[in-house]
């Protein structure tokens, strides 16, 4: 993965719907080139998918929050499949340290979350710390671009 390859992926991360023509005019290449490149980042996984970024209070979900679960590890072939199975769950990570999982959900109500906890309970030992507010919002992979170095408001 080269420099422009870098800066493709860094404009995609901030508009994945960046006209082609546009992309290819910010790095100095034509647009096939552009798309050639692209198609090859998609194969090789390096982009796993283009999204739309919402913004959950508008859909009505109102409460986020991080459950920290403790697991025993020989769960996790049962776990797996039920989490992946949840709605509401918006990312779950296995990590290190007091507990092996971190989840990240999105719920209406706090009620709907208790009853999410209460399910989830079924697998280990759970802690729920509920989101306020979110002063940095996800905003993508930092990619490496030397030009962009020099200005971290780029």
């Amino acid at each position: 993965m080269d420099r422009i390859d870098r800066k493709i992926l860094d404009i995609l991360q901030k508009d994945a719907r960046a006209p082609l023509k546009e992309i290819a005019d910010r790095v100095f290449l034509s647009s096939p080139a552009v798309s050639a490149r692209m198609a090859r980042l998609e194969s090789s996984g390096a982009i796993m998918s283009y999204q739309a970024q919402v913004a959950a209070p508008m859909l009505g979900y109102m409460v986020k929050a991080f459950i920290n679960l403790d697991m025993d590890p020989q769960r996790k072939p049962e776990f797996y499949p039920y989490i992946e199975s949840c709605p509401h769950v918006v990312e779950c990570n296995c990590v290190t340290g007091d507990y092996s999982m971190l989840i990240e959900v999105l719920f209406a109500t706090t009620q709907e979350l208790d009853q999410f906890i209460n399910h989830l309970q079924q697998f280990g030992r759970t802690r729920t710390q509920i989101v306020f507010s979110t002063p940095v919002e996800h905003r993508g992979v930092p990619v490496s671009v030397e030009e962009d170095a020099a200005d971290p408001q780029k």
